[in-house]
């Protein structure tokens, strides 16, 4: 597909023309399944000025129900669904787009809708308008002059369906949840709905999406299991020593990544003055121990690592999203962002307590081999 101009061109106000253009270019069944994502709590979006709601609700397939009620004599409340037995191009692709006669100079004067023409739009007329305004309101959008003989819909034409509004609407719900980046299981119950608040509930979606496949990296930490290296073998290989060891034990290791534990308690003696009567594991400290960690995974592949010291050359993009207090336990996940070069180690590492991020950030060492 390709575009040429700012935006998608609004053609006929609908997308009939875009579909029947996809379907003349054809469809090509792929061998891989779709990336469909099944929703699993409710996500929603509330605009309580404008009268907006909209919920997703979990549901094993896709399926939308569209209320619109903008208190019009002539529009009324409408309802348009979608679901699995709906015929997008027979049903949706060919409703307009729709506007308001009172609100055509407020638009035009705020550079919208200078693509629109009865072509393209239903304009709905709530009043009886006399010739004369409907004639000035032509001359200044520079279209044709028409003739209405009552409220209704300005075009003088019947409606492809009676909730051709609602109908659009629907259609724009369906273009706008495409910003989520995949298909998603979900039943989803919209009234009012507009392009932003469209856009805003997708992001809400996305957010949680994100979230979640998040937690699939999340660390699952088995205090039953026994640990790869523990407390004596730690020692063996950091030259930290109490207080400031700051890793008790690594649970998971392979050439690239580690995984480590710090469980953090009251004894700990920065807590005596940070803070006495709050008690927060300070974020430098939390830093150190996931550095700790990341030594730990640079000098298991020396042969002498008592012989080695790490040191700091860069810490960058760090970012704490929650405090770790006593009773924490601290969960360290870090992996090479870059091959080890000329004794310069480059890390990504994440802290979690439970399913919560609480720290992450990327680091930069240097080993080197003491004389």
């Amino acid at each position: 597909i390709e575009i040429s101009g700012e935006e998608i061109p609004i053609l006929d106000g609908s997308s009939k023309i875009f579909v029947n253009v996809l379907l003349e270019a054809g469809l090509v069944d792929q061998d891989a399944d779709k990336n469909i994502f099944t929703l699993t709590e409710n996500i929603s979006y509330y605009d309580e000025k404008k009268g907006i709601e909209m919920l997703a609700v979990p549901d094993d397939k896709f399926s939308l129900n569209v209320m619109v009620d903008y208190n019009s004599t002539v529009l009324g409340s409408q309802y348009a669904v979608y679901n699995g037995s709906t015929d997008y191009k027979k049903d949706i692709a060919g409703c307009k787009t729709f506007v308001f006669f009172r609100e055509l100079e407020y638009l035009r004067e705020n550079n919208l809708i200078k693509g629109g023409s009865l072509d393209n739009a239903l304009i709905i007329l709530e009043r009886e308008v006399s010739q004369e305004e409907l004639d000035r309101v032509a001359d200044i959008f520079d279209k044709p002059r028409i003739k209405v003989k009552s409220q209704g819909i300005l075009n003088n034409t019947d409606l492809v369906f009676k909730n051709e509004p609602a109908r659009h609407k629907l259609l724009d719900l369906i273009g706008d949840l495409m910003l989520i980046g995949q298909p998603i299981k979900a039943k989803i119950i919209a009234k009012k709905p507009g392009h932003y608040s469209n856009v805003e509930f997708a992001r809400n979606i996305y957010s949680f999406i994100t979230r979640e496949k998040n937690k699939s990296h999340i660390p699952q930490y088995n205090p039953n299991k026994e640990p790869i290296i523990g407390i004596k073998r730690i020692k063996e290989l950091l030259p930290h020593r109490p207080p400031f060891l700051l890793v008790d034990k690594i649970i998971e290791m392979s050439e690239s990544h580690i995984i480590g534990i710090k469980n953090v308690t009251l004894n700990e003696p920065f807590f005596v003055g940070h803070f006495p009567n709050d008690p927060i594991m300070p974020g430098v400290l939390i830093v150190e121990a996931i550095a700790q960690v990341g030594g730990i995974l640079v000098l298991s592949s020396v042969p002498d690592p008592q012989n080695y010291a790490t040191y700091f050359l860069k810490i960058d993009k760090v970012k704490f999203k929650r405090k770790v207090v006593p009773g924490d336990t601290l969960v360290f996940s870090l992996k090479y962002s870059a091959p080890i070069r000329r004794g310069v180690v480059s890390m990504i590492g994440q802290a979690y307590v439970g399913d919560n991020l609480v720290m992450e950030g990327e680091m930069m060492a240097q080993i080197v081999k003491e004389k």
